[in-house]
C-alpha cells in the first residue's frame, strides 16, 4: 500500500496517508479562496483511520458556506493549512493537495461551488 506525506512549508506540521484518497475535490468557495490566497482550494480525502499526523498544530472551526462546521489544522509556525475534517464527513480527513508537493498527485474528479469560481479559471476533469 502506498504512503504519501504532506507537510507545512517549514515541515513542523506532517500528515502521512496510507493508500488512494477517497476523493479529490477543487473547491472554488470565498472561503478556499481566502484560505489559500488562491483562486480554489484543492481537497484529497482519506478515511481517517489511514492518515497520522504528526507534530504541532494549532485549530481553527468555522462554519462554511454549506451549513457544516469544518476544523482546519494549521502550523502554529509558519501557518500552512495542513488538513481539516469535515463535520459532515465524520469518517474522512481532507488534506491540502499543495501540502504533498507531489506534481503526480491524483487529479481532482469534481468541482463544488463551481458558482464562486472566477471566470477564467478552467478545469477539465
Amino acid at each position: 500500500m502506498s504512503k504519501r506525506t504532506a507537510a507545512c512549508a517549514c515541515g513542523q506540521l506532517r500528515i502521512t496517508c496510507e493508500g488512494a484518497p477517497l476523493k479529490v475535490a477543487v473547491c472554488h468557495c470565498l472561503d478556499c479562496q481566502r484560505r489559500t490566497g488562491s483562486a480554489f482550494g484543492i481537497s484529497a480525502f482519506f478515511a481517517r483511520g489511514a492518515v497520522n499526523p504528526e507534530g504541532r498544530d494549532i485549530t481553527f472551526r468555522r462554519t462554511a458556506e454549506s451549513g457544516h462546521v469544518i476544523t482546519f489544522h494549521f502550523c502554529p509556525d509558519c501557518g500552512s493549512t495542513v488538513f481539516w475534517e469535515p463535520e459532515v464527513w465524520p469518517d474522512a480527513i481532507a488534506v491540502a493537495v499543495g501540502a504533498f508537493a507531489d506534481p503526480f498527485f491524483p487529479r481532482p474528479e469534481k468541482a463544488v461551488w463551481e458558482n464562486r469560481a472566477h471566470p477564467w479559471v478552467k478545469i477539465s476533469f
